[in-house]
C-alpha cells in the first residue's frame, strides 16, 4: 500500500472517529429523557438551521419558547457538550439563590499562571470567590457610592461639553463610542485615580485596552471555543482570555500606582485604596497580592465602562424611536432639578423614578449580559421532578429569553416603561428580570453601573433630544460580542436644546 493510499485509508479512519464520537455524545439527552431540539455535526444545538450569523439569543429563545412550561430545563448541545438550558422560573430561583451554595460556580475559564487577570471576582469560584465577594462587598455601599457622585458629576460636565463641540461639527453622532469614553474617564478616575483622557482624547491608552479586550478577532473566537471544551487542557497549552498588551498594560498600571501611593502615602476613598488596604492587611492565610488588585481593578474597569455604556446606548436608541417617553423623561428631569432649586445633587438624582423605570425597560429588552451560567457542584435533582443535573454540568440561563417573553412582558418588542413601576413589579416572578443576576452572585457593582447610567442619561436628555437618522439600526441588529452590542455602532440625530 502507497503512501498516498495510506493516508487516504488514515484520514477516513479519522472522519469515522469523529463521526461516531459525535453519533454517541449526541444521544446525552435523549438518553436521559430531555426533551431537546436534534443536534447537527459539528455545532450541536447552536446554528442547528446552519445559520452560523444567528445570533445566539435567537438560538436560545427558541430553545426557551420550545419547552418553556414543560420541563425545568431542555437540552442542549454545544458542539459534543451537553448543556441543560434552563426554562423554569422556579428552577431557575432555585439555582442563583435557594440552592446557591450548590451553584456557586460561573464555570468561567481562568489560568492562574498565563492569565493573571483572569483571577478576578468574576471568573474565580469556591473559597476563592467568596473570599474576594466579602472583601470587595464595602467598596459599593450607598455611602461610598454618594461619595463618588461629584467625581462622576465632574466627569459628565466634560462629557457635555465633548458633545456640544461634536454636534456643532454635524448633527448624526456616533453614540455609542463617545459613551464609552464617558464610562472609561470615570472608572479610570473612580477605580485607578487616574486621568484617562479619553473624552479628549478617543485613542487615549485606556480607552484603546478597553477596545481591544472586546474585540473578536478570529483566533480569539477559536481560543474562546477551545477553553469551553478543553478547560484542563487550555490551561497546560496556557491558553489565555487576555492579550499580553492588554494585560502587560494593566499590570503595570496597577503596579505605578501601588508604588506611587505607598511611597507617598496617598489615601483616596476609591476602589484602588480598598485594594491597597487589603494587601496590606493580608496573610499568609489570607494572601491578596499584587496580582488579586490588579484582577480586581481589571474587573471593575471592563464591567464598569462597557455595560453602562451599552445601557445608555440602548436607552437612547429606544428613546430616539419614541420622543413621547423621552419628553416625558426629559420633563420628570427639568421639575426635579426645579424641586431641589436646579442642583443635579446625589437626592435629585435618586428621586428621578421614571428614569429608573426606563433604564430597567432597557435592560429588560437589551440585557448586556444575555445568558447567566452556574455549574452544578453535585448531583442536583430538580425539587418537584424526577430530572436530575449532573455534577460538573454548566447551567445555562436565557435571561434575553425570558425577558422577551410574552406570557411575562406583553408585546415584548415594545419598550415601555411603565413594566417597572413598583405595583407592576410585584406581579411578577422574582426571576423575571435578571439585568443584574440573581442571588448571592449577583452585580456587585449594580450601584455604581445604575449611578452612573443616571448620571449620563440625565447630563444628556436635559441638553440635547435625539431622534433616528438614516444610519439608525431599524430593526435592532446585535453584532457577535461577549456583551450585547448594537453591530457597526449606534448613529442617532442630536439636536442641542436651548
Amino acid at each position: 500500500m502507497g503512501f498516498v493510499t495510506g493516508l487516504c485509508y488514515l484520514v477516513a479512519l479519522t472522519l469515522v472517529g469523529v463521526y461516531a464520537l459525535f453519533k454517541v455524545k449526541f444521544r446525552y439527552w435523549k438518553k436521559r429523557g430531555i426533551p431537546h431540539f436534534e443536534p447537527r455535526i459539528p455545532y450541536g444545538t447552536l446554528f442547528r438551521n446552519g445559520n452560523k450569523e444567528q445570533h445566539i439569543t435567537e438560538n436560545l429563545t427558541e430553545i426557551y419558547e420550545a419547552f418553556k412550561g414543560k420541563t425545568p430545563f431542555a437540552g442542549a448541545y454545544f458542539f459534543t457538550q451537553a448543556l441543560p438550558i434552563a426554562v423554569d422560573l422556579d428552577f431557575i430561583q432555585y439555582v442563583l439563590v435557594k440552592d446557591f451554595k450548590l451553584f456557586n460556580d460561573r464555570g468561567i475559564y481562568y489560568n492562574p499562571k498565563y492569565d493573571p487577570l483572569s483571577l478576578n471576582m468574576f471568573n474565580v469560584k469556591g473559597n476563592h470567590w467568596k473570599r474576594l465577594r466579602t472583601k470587595l462587598t464595602p467598596t459599593f455601599t450607598s455611602g461610598k457610592m454618594k461619595f463618588m457622585y461629584p467625581t462622576i458629576v465632574e466627569v459628565a460636565t466634560r462629557f457635555d461639553q465633548t458633545l456640544s463641540e461634536a454636534v456643532r461639527m454635524g448633527s448624526v453622532i456616533e453614540i455609542k463610542e463617545l459613551l464609552a469614553r464617558f464610562t472609561t474617564d470615570v472608572i479610570g478616575t473612580c477605580a485607578f485615580g487616574i486621568e484617562c483622557n479619553s473624552l479628549k482624547d478617543p485613542n487615549a491608552e485606556f480607552r484603546r485596552m478597553g477596545r481591544k479586550f472586546f474585540a473578536e478577532p478570529p483566533l480569539r473566537t477559536f481560543g474562546r471555543t477551545l477553553v469551553n471544551q478543553f478547560p484542563k487542557l487550555s490551561i497546560e497549552l496556557g491558553i489565555k482570555t487576555t492579550s499580553t498588551e492588554v494585560s502587560s498594560f494593566f499590570m503595570g498600571i496597577v503596579k505605578e500606582t501601588l508604588e506611587y501611593r505607598e511611597k507617598n502615602n496617598i489615601r483616596r476613598d476609591d476602589f484602588m485604596d480598598l485594594l491597597i488596604q487589603l494587601k496590606r492587611s493580608s496573610t499568609a492565610d489570607n494572601e491578596f497580592s499584587v496580582v488579586d488588585v490588579a484582577a480586581q481593578a481589571f474587573l471593575f474597569f471592563l464591567a464598569g465602562f462597557e455595560t453602562s455604556s451599552t445601557t445608555m446606548t440602548f436607552a437612547l436608541y429606544e428613546l430616539a424611536l419614541d420622543t413621547e417617553i423621552q419628553d416625558k423623561a426629559r420633563n420628570e428631569i427639568n421639575e426635579v432639578l426645579k424641586k431641589h432649586n436646579g442642583k443635579f445633587t446625589y437626592e435629585a438624582m435618586m428621586d428621578m423614578k421614571y428614569l429608573d423605570c426606563i433604564i430597567n425597560e432597557t435592560l429588560r429588552k437589551h440585557p448586556p449580559v444575555v445568558v447567566l451560567m452556574r455549574v452544578a457542584e453535585e448531583d442536583y435533582p430538580v425539587p418537584g421532578t424526577d430530572k436530575i443535573v449532573e455534577k460538573g454540568q454548566r447551567i445555562f440561563i436565557p435571561a434575553y429569553s425570558i425577558h422577551h417573553d410574552p406570557d411575562i412582558y406583553p408585546n415584548p418588542e415594545v419598550f415601555d416603561p411603565s413594566r417597572f413601576e413598583p405595583e407592576e413589579i410585584k406581579k411578577r416572578h422574582p426571576m423575571s428580570f435578571l439585568g443584574f443576576g440573581d442571588g448571592p452572585r449577583n452585580c456587585i457593582g449594580a450601584r455604581f453601573g445604575q449611578m452612573q447610567t443616571r448620571i449620563g442619561l440625565v447630563t444628556l436628555l436635559r441638553s440635547y433630544r435625539f431622534t433616528p437618522c438614516n444610519k439608525t439600526l431599524i430593526p435592532m441588529k446585535y453584532s457577535r460580542v461577549f456583551v450585547l452590542s448594537p453591530e457597526g455602532g449606534m448613529y442617532l440625530n442630536v439636536e442641542k436644546i436651548n
